[in-house]
């Protein structure tokens, strides 16, 4: 055996050690991301009834951004800007009928630095295509099944069954949402040498709204407080408003026993998603790999619960586009807030700059780390989101800043609320004098970024190719059968009509 040197000892020993802080330096990655969870709803950022005690964990365990938003307030736009580090728009995802093509993720950036990636659950972007996960019980289901009514806008078509989907009720098992958090436990206990990330896709708590009944005695539904909409607020709302009320069928106020059925399941969905994040959490912490996880919980989008007359999503008031956004790990500090608006748009920015690893093109995001550690960073310090959904008769932009809050509505009036003073959004500043200033520094960053009506006219554009390509590649009674199911037979026959009648 060779006689090993003092010099050569202490160079593999220092070779070593500079092993393991560069292995120290690669955090290991758990993004969890649910479905339709509001940034108003976890008990870390004030809700006074929901009850997330491992998310409020989470929170003191590192890094609660209490302003964050989502890119686009429906599922496969909002996670195309989230796995993208891009706008929604630049990627030409605006709604569940355009889900994200050919264009890498974190996942590739990240399989690219060395990192083993895997995906469990809903991702929503398009089958088949190379993010850079091993996918897992995946699924990409508006690839599959794209939501037609985001295809037709211009006018707006009625949409009755929304109206069913506020309701609620409990029942004795439990979600299929747990056995996700198993196998994103199995991969965590894999103990994979190299670095590694997981992204766990729940789906709650998107309707229908059903929760374990153990849950019913902390939400009795009698108990459930009612929307706060103050008289004539409804009659005077934003045009963009009203007609997203229409297309859901919401417009006609729902019975309040109704309303207090589905506020109960929605939050007891959330308690209970709430359990298998401290499943996963705990995992990590057994595993003794806490410090060197990144661990991310945020949710795709948030959900309306009836605030301002309006239910579900499509929509850029906070109910809708605020999501939450807690990280824990990797060198954060612990129980810091942040109250400087940010947006999904960061998140790949954020986990490639903990990795120590390098996007292959510019990124529309900034790294959220200096935020995290009271520093600016390069973060602008606003948030930019924008809708093009079902719903949307015309294409809506924000900037949040500060207590401000901006709408740009293409073709229509803006809208500008000051969330501290009024965080139901009720009160429009726009249009005076004593606001102008703010109102004129918030649209030009808006039109920093982008050229909000050029925006609009794309994501027309756009969705008309989707749906002329269907009329081509369909017989009328085809067409027909694809769209009755969510706007009944009436409109269902006039529109196919209408596009065959143009077709011949």
């Amino acid at each position: 055996m060779p006689e090993i040197t003092r010099r050569a000892f202490a160079g593999g020993l220092a070779a070593s050690l500079s092993a393991r802080a560069v292995q120290r330096s690669r955090p290991n990655i758990v993004f969890i991301c649910s479905d339709q969870h509001s940034g108003r709803a976890p008990g870390a950022n004030g809700h006074p009834i929901v009850r997330t005690p491992n998310l409020d964990r989470l929170a003191a365990l590192g890094v609660n951004f209490r302003n964050a938003y989502t890119g686009n307030p429906v599922c496969a736009p909002g996670r195309a800007s989230m796995m993208t580090g891009l706008f929604a728009s630049d990627v030409n995802s605006f709604c569940n009928s355009t889900p994200l093509g050919n264009h890498p993720s974190w996942g590739n950036y990240l399989r690219d630095a060395g990192y083993r990636c895997r995906a469990l659950g809903k991702m929503d972007m398009t089958g088949g295509v190379d993010y850079g996960f091993e996918e897992v019980r995946t699924s990409h289901g508006h690839a599959r099944t794209p939501d037609i009514t985001s295809l037709f806008r211009a006018p707006v078509c009625f949409r009755p069954g929304e109206r069913n989907a506020v309701n609620g009720e409990f029942i004795d098992r439990e979600d299929s949402d747990a056995e996700l958090a198993r196998r994103a436990i199995e991969f965590i206990r894999e103990g994979a040498r190299q670095p590694w990330a997981i992204y766990a896709g729940m789906h709650m708590p998107h309707p229908r709204w059903v929760a374990q009944r153990k849950y019913l005695e902390i939400y009795p539904p009698d108990r459930m407080p009612l929307p706060v909409i103050p008289p004539g607020y409804l009659e005077t709302r934003h045009t963009m408003f009203k007609v997203l009320a229409n297309f859901k069928n919401v417009a006609t106020p729902l019975p309040e026993d109704r309303i207090r059925r589905a506020r109960a399941a929605y939050f007891g969905m959330i308690t209970e998603l709430d359990e298998y994040v401290g499943w996963v959490l705990d995992a990590v912490a057994k595993s003794g790999q806490l410090d060197n996880t990144l661990f991310v919980y945020t949710s795709d989008h948030g959900e309306m619960l009836g605030e301002n007359g309006l239910w579900l999503k499509n929509v850029l008031l906070e109910g809708a586009a605020r999501v939450p956004l807690l990280m824990a790990g990797a060198g954060l500090p612990k129980g810091k807030a942040v109250e400087t608006p940010v947006s999904h748009v960061d998140m790949v920015a954020t986990m490639l700059d903990l990795a120590g690893a390098t996007p292959a093109r510019k990124l529309r995001g900034h790294s959220l780390a200096p935020l995290a550690h009271g520093r600016t960073g390069s973060h602008p310090g606003f948030a930019f989101s924008e809708s093009h959904s079902e719903g949307n008769c015309t294409g809506s932009f924000i900037i949040r800043k500060g207590d401000w809050k901006y709408f740009h509505f293409t073709g229509d009036e803006p809208l500008l609320f000051n969330l501290k003073e009024d965080p139901g959004e009720l009160n429009n500043l726009a249009g005076r004098r004593e606001t102008a200033a703010i109102q004129k520094e918030l649209h030009a960053h808006l039109t920093s970024l982008v050229d909000p009506d050029a925006v609009t006219e794309r994501a027309f554009a756009e969705q008309e190719r989707r749906l002329q390509a269907m009329v081509r590649r369909m017989a009328p009674e085809e067409f027909y059968k694809e769209i009755v199911g969510r706007l009944g037979p009436a409109q269902a026959r006039v529109l196919t009509n209408q596009h065959y009648r143009r077709r011949g």
